[in-house]
């Protein structure tokens, strides 16, 4: 049986790994991790301020900026007048950064795919009771 503390050191090595692993699956575009955040954040929640998602990668607002110009570059977001802030830009996602979080999600899903199909069904429903158990981690 392992402690509490080794098995935390285990999963926190473990975890870490698989999700490098499977960040590693990018679409066309190649994005870095932080910009992929602020598509996958924008498709969670909607058009959103620099500022809001600075606060939710706990970022420094101008890092943010930059994060969200290269974006506007690559045509995955466009950028608008805030309608009640005229100081302040509203980030929305374009069809193409629809399309580049689709795509990356498809394939990091498939390659993780891929790998549970290779297991047994008994590791395979360890694997659904251990993701329970991560978000109820992740939730408190």
């Amino acid at each position: 049986m392992h402690s509490a503390s080794a098995l935390a050191g285990e999963l926190r090595i473990a975890v870490g790994r698989a999700s490098r692993r499977i960040r590693a699956e990018r679409g066309e575009a190649g994005l870095t991790d932080p910009q992929f955040t602020v598509l996958a954040w924008l498709t969670k929640d909607g058009p959103l301020t620099p500022g809001q998602l600075a606060e939710r990668e706990r970022i420094q607002p101008p890092s943010m900026t930059r994060t969200v110009n290269g974006l506007v570059e690559l045509g995955l977001v466009a950028k608008s007048e805030h309608p009640t802030d005229g100081r302040q830009v509203v980030v929305t996602l374009t069809g193409a950064g629809v399309a580049e979080v689709n795509e990356t999600r498809r394939r990091r899903d498939a390659w993780l795919a891929e790998r549970l199909s290779k297991m047994t069904k008994d590791e395979r429903a360890l694997l659904a009771d251990a993701a329970e158990l991560l978000r109820r981690i992740a939730a408190s």
